[in-house]
């Protein structure tokens, strides 16, 4: 039972995006692709009292009308994966972050739609929390809210260099401030 002033929250999260993604990544190191749907309950210790996301990983295979429809119910919100190294995501494509094809600046869709994007890889656990804490403050409708602790992941498959991290987190904030242009993107 949690003490008066800390929150005992939970909320049912959607991770969607085509297969080979990372969404399965993002939680079990050891790729299986997922049928139909899996939850993981990651736990995060707030200055706020916990908050625990009931991830629904999908299997990518999402399609209008069908049976995937069932798992959005009573949502509250998702995280949308896709990979930045090619349109389409292959599962035997080893690349280094260095290596991919989209540019930071180049993700100009999340804009245009009015939502938050975060640079992240499921292999090395780079910036894993930031989008959680990003919902988490959404959800509880608290800017301030932090993460005490970060929660327990296993260790990363690879290494990213902290000067290239860097680089993308520049990148990145310079692509926040760049213009967009007025033309559609097809959708």
């Amino acid at each position: 039972m949690a003490t008066q002033g800390e929150l005992q929250v939970q909320s049912k999260l959607i991770l969607v995006g085509d297969g080979g993604t990372g969404k399965t990544t993002f939680f079990e190191k050891k790729y299986a692709a997922t049928v139909g749907v899996e939850v993981h309950p990651p736990m995060f210790h707030t200055n706020r009292g916990p908050i625990r996301f009931n991830v629904w990983d999908t299997d990518g295979q999402e399609t209008f009308g069908d049976l995937h429809d069932g798992y959005y119910i009573q949502a509250q919100c998702a995280i949308i994966m896709f990979g930045v190294t090619s349109r389409v995501t292959r599962m035997c494509l080893t690349v280094d972050i260095k290596d991919r094809k989209v540019k930071a600046k180049s993700i100009v869709f999340h804009r245009k739609k009015n939502l938050q994007y975060y640079d992240i890889s499921a292999k090395s656990n780079y910036n894993f929390e930031k989008p959680f804490l990003w919902l988490a403050r959404k959800l509880i409708g608290d800017p301030n809210l932090e993460f005490v602790a970060m929660p327990a992941l296993a260790p990363p498959e690879v290494v990213m260099d902290p000067a290239l991290a860097a680089q993308h987190e520049h990148d990145l904030d310079v692509a926040q401030t760049t213009a967009l242009l007025d033309e559609d993107d097809d959708l």
